[in-house]
């Protein structure tokens, strides 16, 4: 997923863009500047193309507080794929903006100029004064009014990781070269990496006072986490390695999430390094306390282990504190967690040590899954099935076809989708695929990544089209 950062100087609205290419108001907007410190992010769908999208705090060295904001702002764009420089056009171009823009031009990434709040025309012809960057790529916008946001997205979607795998000028036999006489793939990730031996990394994440160090103790039967009943009491990760069945878990327990506006100090850190752990995770152990009603911020938890592609397994943990059926409280996490629709729930009581020891075995499940290779001709049965079930809606009358299928990847599973228009393959279809898919494998506990891509035209093919 490709990651966007909005930039730029205190007040120029880059919280007002979040908030709109958002959809919600995340980010706490105002007429202070400098509303913003800590960065927000969120994910994005573009027409079916998504992305995480970052707002920046601004770019000020007014006091130490502000410098230190700025320092992390910089440092949040030099690991972001594509940049976007926000300038205010009610105010005529400054030096500072200038030197901040060139200073970004240097990480040679995808940079665009953005000059906002352009609502009259007069604005409008104070924004030609911009052109004194140099920027190869300018928008002039009116967040406030929705104006030009549209072409800005289009410009990101030409971002799209989906859509940089399809190469269109790139031949087909050159694709196939990547598959072996029986259309199985020369995996070079295969080759580096034997999963049969390697350690399963398994984060354990939640929101605070759920119970994930009690679980790690338990998992690894020994107290090797400080438990205590104050809520944030683990900030730094924990690490611990248990063998089962000839197989090495090693499991993390993360900091507890709160609420955005209730992270204070050191946990602001904690938050980061959470995700850093999901980042090089195999799978993920959501627990929730099944004595509480789910929320929101169970949700948004939840998301960070969608956005890392991971496996997940949800953990019922205190399940000898609720008076709920099993039944009932599994309807209601399928109701919430609809994007997590393919994870197995198991209902555990970490402090009492009950039904800990299932978990071992879940695990090794889902990481099978995780991990499998699926054979080439089964996998291109099952499209085809698909496809005559379902067939692909027409983009403009004319037909839309999937010539091929193959997985690329593994962990999760990637398939490669050759196609002779992948652009219009709605992402409708495709979850409508990746749910034939799992009924055809065994997909519990994982996400399935299918990536259409461009087949290399053929003269054939031309006239086809014609």
């Amino acid at each position: 997923m490709q990651k966007i950062i909005l930039v730029g100087k205190p007040n120029v609205g880059k919280s007002s863009l979040f908030n709109r290419l958002v959809g919600q108001r995340i980010a706490i907007t105002s007429d202070f500047a400098g509303t913003t410190r800590d960065t927000n992010k969120a994910v994005i769908n573009l027409d079916g193309s998504e992305f995480l999208l970052v707002d920046s705090g601004g770019l000020d060295e007014s006091n130490e507080l502000f410098k230190n904001v700025k320092a992390k702002s910089l440092a949040e764009a030099k690991d972001s794929d594509i940049i976007v420089y926000m300038v205010d056009a009610k105010f005529m171009p400054s030096d500072d903006d200038k030197a901040l823009f060139y200073e970004l031009l240097k990480l040679k990434k995808p940079t665009a100029l953005l000059i906002n709040k352009v609502d009259s025309k007069k604005d409008r012809e104070r924004s030609w004064e911009f052109d004194s960057f140099g920027s190869k790529v300018t928008f002039a916008v009116s967040v406030s009014h929705a104006i030009g946001i549209d072409e800005l997205c289009e410009w990101f979607k030409s971002f799209d990781k989906q859509e940089i795998f399809a190469d269109e000028d790139e031949n087909f036999d050159d694709f196939l070269d990547e598959f072996d006489e029986n259309g199985e793939i020369k995996s070079q990730e295969s080759q580096e990496i034997d999963y049969s031996t390697k350690n399963i990394k398994v984060g354990i994440i939640g929101r605070v006072n759920v119970g994930k160090s009690s679980l790690l103790n338990a998992l690894v039967k020994q107290s090797r986490c400080v438990v205590s009943s104050i809520e944030g009491t683990t900030i730094d990760p924990v690490n611990e390695i248990y063998e089962y069945n000839d197989r090495i878990f090693e499991f993390i327990d993360t900091a507890g999430i709160r609420k955005r506006g209730k992270i204070e100090g050191i946990e602001r850190y904690a938050l980061n390094r959470t995700e850093k752990v999901l980042e090089s995770s195999d799978i993920a152990l959501l627990v929730l306390d099944s004595s509480q009603e789910f929320n929101e911020l169970d949700e948004r938890i939840a998301g960070i282990a969608t956005k890392f592609e991971l496996g997940v397994i949800i953990v019922l943990n205190k399940w000898d504190k609720s008076d709920i059926e099993f039944d009932k409280i599994k309807f209601q996490i399928k109701d919430r967690f609809k994007f997590l629709a393919y994870a197995p729930i198991i209902s555990v009581s970490a402090l009492a040590g009950k039904r800990v020891n299932k978990l071992y075995d879940l695990i090794l499940e889902v990481y099978e899954n995780f991990t499998q290779k699926i054979q080439t001709s089964k996998l291109n049965d099952a499209i085809a099935e698909a496809v005559k079930l379902h067939p692909i809606p027409r983009d403009k009358g004319k037909s839309v076809k999937i010539y091929y299928a193959v997985q690329f990847g593994f962990a999760p599973p990637k398939i490669a989708l050759v196609m002779n228009k992948p652009k219009c393959l709605h992402f409708s279809y495709k979850r409508y695929l990746i749910n034939q898919l799992r009924e055809k494998f065994n997909c519990e506990g994982i996400p399935l990544v299918l990536i259409p891509r461009k087949r290399g035209e053929t003269k054939e093919e031309n006239d086809e089209e014609q």
